[in-house]
């Protein structure tokens, strides 16, 4: 992944209250104690501090970018199969928010059926973040710790936003909307531990405003906001370049309801065309009371089935029960203790249990958080499942479209792979009759570095096609191929049995599959194996030069 600038490093560093040693990926030399005590927890909203920086530095001046995927995209809604959750355990965390991630890592290990991932801070936050989780009940085997500098717990706002690109996972990372350096790099490193291909699209966001259904993106207009000199078109353009997703765009809620203004403190998309949107039943006509009627009005339009929810604002703190984790077959949502609140717990959960009847749903306290402007979405991510089970999958990047090459020309054949334990090596052969058989082989058991420079031999081929085949510890495969032919221009056209002369074995190869849609007889390439492929063959009768 591209390196930080120097500039979000300082402005991390202050933001935090670090040195810049520990902005700059050194743990903080703390101990455990002044680790759990001394640090303030950053909020999900700017705090006044950060905000002044913004306003000196405008973190839209550090966007960076690489280049958008180049295959099939899919970009994952939540309630698709996940295979994991990620978490950030960050420094000084009250103690009601650490027993927070460690009741939903419960949940999300055991009912959930899916791995934790936790990001901790040092070996000492490591070891308070095991023993709390572990006596919450959750099931250990699937809780992983990555020790790695973090800023702060709201892991939806600057954590890995996931797509398949083909039948690998790949993640698309954004430049945080806070200056906060060490969150803002966690995507990036969370793709080198699990091997996933790393997009960077070109705009500030947070993660917590956007929300994906089937094919459809949805996001309030903050992020015009967040991303001046960009239009709301060239916005939409990027998601649909790096994310393969329509995107719609809705009006925030003002800030005196919500310091935030992301859409997940009020929608949450969990089945295909099914939604669930916050209802002001306490302040009817209120502007975050319209744009919820609105919108729920809007996507009923569009053919989904909508389902309501309480909400309240009660002293400055926007109390919401949309703000949830969905997890497989497991709905966790929220409860608050408030006294004004409080009575709207079992409508919420009444709610969502006859939206989801398929789904388990449970509530844990969310009191402590909520003040904080976020709730349990908005501090995890999801990673979504591996898509061939036991065995691995690739995809086969390059070459992919038609190409005419000559012996001896160096093409680089690229690819990635996804695999739950790790691809152990990958094989690259190469095919002569359009994908029918793989024959020749080009490497094979090579380390799973996703290029390497194939010297085209001197082999005639319209039919050219390459496949690569990668290969986990248990020894199971997954292959992909490309979908478009090539041609080598080997010098001796004809030699279909590659004994260096075109003779009576050949012309039985052609003859046999006279008529054949995929054959390495198809010398023209036109598809079908005939009169054209004959007369080329005998032309080239005997030795070949």
């Amino acid at each position: 992944m591209p390196d930080s600038s120097l500039s979000f490093a300082l402005v991390g560093a202050v933001a935090a209250g670090l040195t810049f040693a520990a902005a700059t990926n050194a743990e903080p030399s703390v101990s455990l104690d002044a680790e759990m005590t001394t640090f303030n927890p950053l909020p999900q909203h700017l705090t006044d501090e950060e905000r002044a920086i913004v306003e000196e530095s405008p973190l839209h001046l550090l966007r960076g970018s690489t280049p958008p995927p180049t295959g099939p995209v899919w970009c994952p809604p939540e309630y698709a199969p996940v295979d994991g959750v990620l978490f950030g355990w960050s420094a000084g965390l009250p103690i009601s928010w650490r027993t927070i991630i460690s009741q939903l890592s419960n949940h999300i290990t055991n009912t959930g059926d899916a791995d934790v991932h936790v990001f901790v801070t040092s070996s000492a936050n490591q070891n308070d973040a095991f023993t709390r989780i572990s006596n919450a009940g959750a099931d250990m085997s699937r809780v992983f710790f990555h020790i790695r500098p973090l800023d702060s717990i709201w892991m939806r706002d600057y954590g890995p936003r996931y797509i398949y690109e083909g039948q690998v996972r790949g993640i698309v990372d954004h430049t945080y909307n806070r200056p906060r350096l060490n969150d803002n790099n966690i995507p990036g490193h969370f793709s080198d531990i699990m091997g996933h291909e790393y997009y960077l699209i070109p705009l500030v966001h947070g993660g917590g405003n956007y929300h994906v259904g089937e094919d459809r993106g949805r996001t309030t207009t903050l992020i015009n906001d967040e991303n001046p000199g960009l239009t709301q078109s060239q916005i939409y353009n990027y998601w649909l370049d790096y994310q393969n997703i329509d995107t719609a765009f809705y009006q925030p809620f003002p800030t005196f309801v919500d310091s935030t203004q992301h859409i997940d403190m009020w929608m949450q998309v969990f089945g295909e065309n099914e939604v669930m949107i916050s209802e002001w039943p306490n302040n009817p006509g209120s502007i975050q009371a319209n744009i919820c009627d609105s919108t729920a009005a809007a996507m009923a339009a569009e053919g989904y089935t909508v389902h309501r929810v309480p909400a309240r604002s009660v002293s400055g703190t926007h109390y919401t029960y949309t703000n949830v984790v969905i997890c497989n077959d497991l709905i966790i949502i929220p409860s608050y203790t408030n006294a004004t609140v409080s009575p709207h717990n079992s409508q919420a959960l009444a709610a969502w249990q006859a939206a989801a009847p398929d789904k388990t749903v449970v509530q844990v306290n969310g009191q402590a958080i909520v003040t904080a402007s976020g709730v349990f979405h908005c501090i995890m991510m999801h990673m979504p499942a591996h898509l061939g089970g036991d065995n691995p999958t690739a995809y086969l990047r390059t070459p992919r479209e038609f190409d005419t090459y000559n012996p001896g020309d160096n093409v680089l054949i690229t690819w990635s792979t996804d695999d739950r334990e790790g691809v152990q090596n990958v094989d690259l052969l190469l095919s002569l009759d359009g994908g029918a058989t793989y024959g020749t082989t080009i490497a094979t058991a090579i380390p799973d570095t996703g290029a390497f420079n194939w010297d085209v031999p001197d082999i005639y081929t319209a039919r050219g096609r390459i496949q690569v085949v990668a290969r986990n510890g248990d020894g199971l495969t997954g292959a992909d191929t490309g979908d478009v032919d090539f041609t080598i221009l080997g010098s001796c056209p004809g030699d279909l049995t590659g004994s260096g002369n075109v003779g009576s074995a050949d012309l039985s190869v052609l003859l046999g599959d006279w008529g054949s849609e995929f054959s390495v007889a198809d010398m023209d390439g036109n598809g079908s194996v005939g009169s054209s492929d004959l007369a080329a063959l005998l032309g080239a009768w005997g030795p070949c030069p």
